[in-house]
């Protein structure tokens, strides 16, 4: 076999046989070198597979039996997992240079990609540990009013941006400020490709530090139809779960750029507010009459109201109604002025109602839909069904007491009202 032998640097000798050139074969120092690199690579196969097999179990059980919380998050990231690679990177790095025979270039080659490995583990394993101390972080009470999800993101990006500039300096023999110094002229196109990032890392700040957005926060957004809850604010997105369930992503910036409502200080000052309105029928308003006025002074909500009204309009009425008995000049109890003293004293009395809130009830300008009277109030209840039950209630009776003061609410006409009018006609 002339053409391998002056491959492997032999000289051809037809006078020996083939067990003699096959020893002069493997005794070539590359040969040697190969067999031994081949061996290194395999004791470090099996030092890893011993390691993870075996090593992390005792590991696990330990960590186990421990009261500590932080080491089960470490380990359930992963972290001494992805450790692990660098004890066989270092034994097959200082392995190399015991391995007689191997070119200056190929083990110059070997131990630049041993080093880059080194760093790419040193990276991941970094990876991991921040995502470890995220998760004891969210374990914290102040996890809730201070996020830190994008500063860790933005930590692994800048991590692996020097890993990289790293490992390519090694790998191409320059020193990593010489690949830095080109950086500048790149900038531009960084921050064309990288502009949302940006943008979105000063929004996540100003969301933060000014505590403008928390996780599980009720947020309305009607710029991107978004309106629920808050379940993932990230580097670049903040993800909203809708009533409906479904999911909008609104990219962060977009928070600084649009304005957005927060629910969260309703939740925290334990009020939810009403603010809604009965329109009545104008033609309904009139005067109380004395009947009225006796039987409205027995209600156990309007006594110390009517009381009041009855001795203040009969001093009003005695210095000016009396002059030539013009009754224009007297004053009198309307059926809508008693309404609304009866809604206002029945919320003041409503256990389910804020007292230490504001409490109005007050009569709108007209409409062609009638004279609205609006019910300003908060519930001490803002659990959203439990606040609509609430509501609810409140105009039920509002609703079902009006025509006791000789008052209706407004409806606009039907088509079985427009027939009815004409079967009458």
């Amino acid at each position: 076999m002339p053409g391998l032998d002056r491959i492997a640097g032999i000289t051809y000798n037809p006078e020996k046989d083939d067990q003699g050139r096959i020893l002069d074969f493997m005794n070539a120092p590359w040969a040697r070198s190969t067999v031994a690199l081949l061996i290194l690579f395999a004791g470090v196969l099996l030092l890893h597979f011993i390691t993870r097999r075996f090593i992390f179990a005792a590991v696990h059980r330990i960590i186990r039996r421990t009261r500590a919380q932080w080491d089960e998050e470490f380990f359930a990231a992963r972290v001494p997992h992805r450790a692990a690679f660098i004890v066989p990177l270092l034994v097959f790095r200082f392995g190399l240079t015991w391995i007689d025979g191997l070119s200056p270039a190929l083990s110059d080659f070997l131990l630049r990609l041993t080093a880059a490995c080194m760093i790419l583990v040193g990276a991941v394993t970094i990876d991991a540990i921040l995502t470890a101390l995220h998760r004891l972080y969210q374990r914290l009470p102040v996890a809730a009013t201070r996020p830190i999800k994008s500063y860790v993101q933005l930590g692994k990006i800048a991590m692996y941006a020097i890993a990289v500039i790293v490992i390519v300096g090694n790998l191409a023999g320059k020193s990593p400020l010489f690949l830095v110094s080109y950086l500048g002229a790149m900038t531009a196109i960084i921050l064309l490709i990288f502009r949302d990032t940006l943008l979105s890392l000063v929004a996540s700040v100003q969301l933060t530090n000014n505590d403008l957005v928390r996780v599980g926060d009720w947020i309305e957004m009607p710029q991107f139809d978004a309106d629920g809850d808050v379940v993932d604010i990230a580097l670049n997105t903040v993800k909203v779960q809708n009533w409906d369930k479904t999911v909008t992503v609104i990219p962060t910036h977009k928070f600084l750029e649009h304005s957005f409502r927060n629910w969260r200080a309703m939740f925290e000052t334990g009020g939810r507010r009403i603010k809604r309105a009965i329109h009545i029928n104008t033609s309904t308003i009139r005067f109380l009459t004395e009947e009225e006025i006796e039987r409205f002074s027995r209600f156990a909500l309007l006594r110390d109201y009517m009381q009041k009204k009855i001795e203040e309009l009969r001093a009003h009425n005695a210095q000016y109604a009396g002059q030539n008995g013009v009754i224009m000049n007297a004053r009198r109890l309307t059926n809508i002025g008693t309404l609304r003293a009866y809604i206002d004293a029945y919320l003041r009395n409503h256990p389910k109602i804020r007292q230490d809130m504001t409490l109005l009830v007050r009569q709108l300008a007209p409409t062609p839909e009638g004279v609205p009277i609006e019910i300003y109030a908060f519930t001490a209840d803002t659990r959203w069904a439990f606040y609509e039950t609430i509501q609810a209630d409140i105009f039920d009776h509002i609703l079902s007491m009006v025509p006791e003061f000789g008052l209706s609410v407004y409806q606009r006409p039907s088509g079985r009202d427009v027939t009815a009018v004409f079967e009458e006609v």
